[in-house]
Parts: structure tokens; C-alpha cells; sequence
């Protein structure tokens, strides 16, 4: 294997939620009391961070027989330079592997499924013991991958944000969202909880969420069976769909352009008239925004890159 040294690999970990409770309580025995204080059960905590520190240790040592391996805990990623030779291998949950893609430019990805008893692991193909004979076929160009589609938001200010399951553009708090929206020769000023727009892989999550909230209101108001289809939207689909919660209207505001597609040709303009606490950020990560002040106008479209998932 010495032939295969120079590969780079990089290792995306993340904390457990054992590390997370003992990073807010000092130590574990004091996040031990608050859960058992609580009621909760504190060895499923237990076991959950020894399955996934396991876990990564093995995949450590794996990935070290095939390249130089550096291990990157997820908060670092927004900074991180990734090479545009680099291997990215994912350990943890399906969330994980979503938010790295973003980040990358055509970099193959090779999800790993930690704990196939507890995680369904629908980005997470593989077991670690697998990357023993999937690691030389990525080295030599022998693999497949899933194209995923990435959406991205391009504001006036100059910032850019990506996102490959889903858009929030709204009040990063419970108050009403002022802007105008346009798509084509049709604008109209808004008052709503929020725009949402997802991509394929998003369109089982929160699309499918506000999908099924407007099939159960409309079959109520039909009396009659609303169907809307299961898959929406295939992950490498050339397109994005919107969607306007809870729009209100009013003399001010109105409530016609409340769901569509946005193809390449067809981008969404949304322009911001909040003064403040306004928002857009993506993959239900709310620390991962850039600010969505009055004045700004957001063009939300398909990114030029698309995620590259190893598949089996």
C-alpha cells in the first residue's frame, strides 16, 4: 500500500451529544445528574458516544493504511480548504453528510454508517469494515457516484449561501417576514412566516412537511382526498421548488406567488423589508445564515456544482 501514501483524506467527525452535554455542564457527572434528575435514561448516552467514537477510531486506522488522514470535527467546515483531490469520508448521520456536500467543489463523498442498529443512514451506504476494498476502487477511478443537486442564494451585498436540502428566507424570529417576492413577470409584496425552498434530496424533509399540512387543510376543505405524490423531486433534479408559509393578506400584502419551480432560467428574487432579524440559512442549521436586511435582494437558483455521493 506504500504506493498509496500521497492520497489525502479528509475525516468529518462530529460530537455526540454526550460531548455536547458535558461541554455545557463542565462534566460528565454533572450532566449525568441533570438527565437522571430529569427522569432521563443516561446510559443511552453513554453507549450512543462509545458506538460512535469506536467507530471512528476503526475508520481511522482504515483510512491511514490508504493515505494521509485528517480529521475534521464539523464546526470547522466553513473555514476548512478542501482540496480538489481530497477524499472526503463522513462518519456520523445523514444531516452530516448533507451539510458537508455543501462546502465542496465535485469532491467525492463516501458516507459511513456508524451505528446501522439505530441510524436509517439513507446518505450513509456504507459500514466501516467496507472501506477495506472501496477505498483502492475511488483511488483508481473505479466507482459510482449519486449527483446531488445544490441550491444556492445569491444576495446584492455580495454574500453567498448553499444549500443542498433546503432555503429558509424569513424572521430568524416568530414575527411576520416582509419582502417582496418575484419569479418571472409576477411580483407581489408578502407578509408570511417565511419562504422555503427545497432541492431534491430536501423534498422528503421539509417541503414534504408543508406538502402534507396543505393536503390535510385542502382534502378538509374539498371533503374530498387531496393525493400528492411521495417523491417529489429526484436528488440530482434540475430544478427547485418554493414554498410561502402561512402567507397573509392583507391591503398590504397578498398571497398569489405562493408555490412554484425555479429552473436555471427561472430564478426567485426575493427582496428583504425588514429591518432587522432578518435571515436566510440553510439545512435547518440556523448558526449557518447570513443576514437578510431591508434593502437586499436575494437571487435563489441551482448552483453550478452538484454533490458527488460514492455509492455501492
Amino acid at each position: 500500500m506504500s504506493g498509496l501514501t500521497e492520497n489525502k483524506i479528509i475525516l468529518i467527525v462530529r460530537k455526540t451529544r454526550l460531548d455536547e452535554l458535558i461541554n455545557r455542564f463542565n462534566t460528565q457527572a454533572q450532566a449525568r445528574f441533570y438527565l437522571e434528575h430529569l427522569g432521563a435514561d443516561f446510559s443511552s448516552y453513554q453507549i450512543e458516544d462509545a458506538t460512535y467514537k469506536q467507530a471512528v477510531q476503526l475508520t481511522q486506522k482504515i483510512l491511514s493504511v490508504f493515505g494521509r488522514v485528517q480529521t475534521l470535527d464539523r464546526q470547522f467546515l466553513p473555514n476548512f480548504v478542501f482540496g480538489k483531490n481530497d477524499l472526503v469520508v463522513v462518519i456520523g448521520q445523514d444531516g452530516l453528510v448533507a451539510n458537508v456536500l455543501k462546502y465542496l467543489e465535485n469532491q467525492p463523498v463516501v458516507g459511513v454508517n456508524p451505528d446501522p442498529e439505530h441510524l436509517e443512514g439513507v446518505l450513509l451506504p456504507f459500514l466501516v469494515p467496507d472501506l477495506y476494498a472501496l477505498l483502492p476502487k475511488i483511488f483508481n477511478q473505479n466507482y459510482a457516484v449519486h449527483k446531488i443537486s445544490i441550491a444556492k442564494a445569491q444576495l446584492s451585498n455580495g454574500h453567498t449561501l448553499y444549500a443542498v436540502n433546503d432555503f429558509f428566507i424569513g424572521a430568524k424570529t416568530h414575527v411576520s417576514a416582509r419582502y417582496r417576492i418575484q419569479m418571472n413577470r409576477r411580483e407581489e409584496t408578502q407578509s408570511s412566516s417565511g419562504v422555503i425552498v427545497s432541492t431534491g434530496l430536501g423534498s422528503t424533509g421539509w417541503l414534504k412537511s408543508v406538502l402534507a399540512g396543505a393536503q390535510g387543510i385542502s382534502s378538509a376543505l374539498l371533503q374530498k382526498a387531496v393525493h400528492i405524490p411521495e417523491q417529489m423531486m429526484a436528488w440530482d433534479a434540475d430544478y427547485l421548488y418554493f414554498s410561502v408559509r402561512e402567507p397573509w393578506p392583507s391591503k398590504n400584502s397578498a398571497a398569489e406567488l405562493t408555490f412554484g419551480k425555479i429552473t436555471r432560467g427561472q430564478p426567485l428574487h426575493i427582496h428583504s423589508q425588514m429591518p432587522e432579524n432578518g435571515v436566510i440559512f440553510s439545512d435547518g442549521i440556523e448558526q449557518d445564515f447570513v443576514e437578510f436586511q431591508a434593502g437586499t435582494m436575494a437571487t435563489i437558483g441551482l448552483a453550478d456544482k452538484q454533490g458527488h455521493l460514492v455509492v455501492k
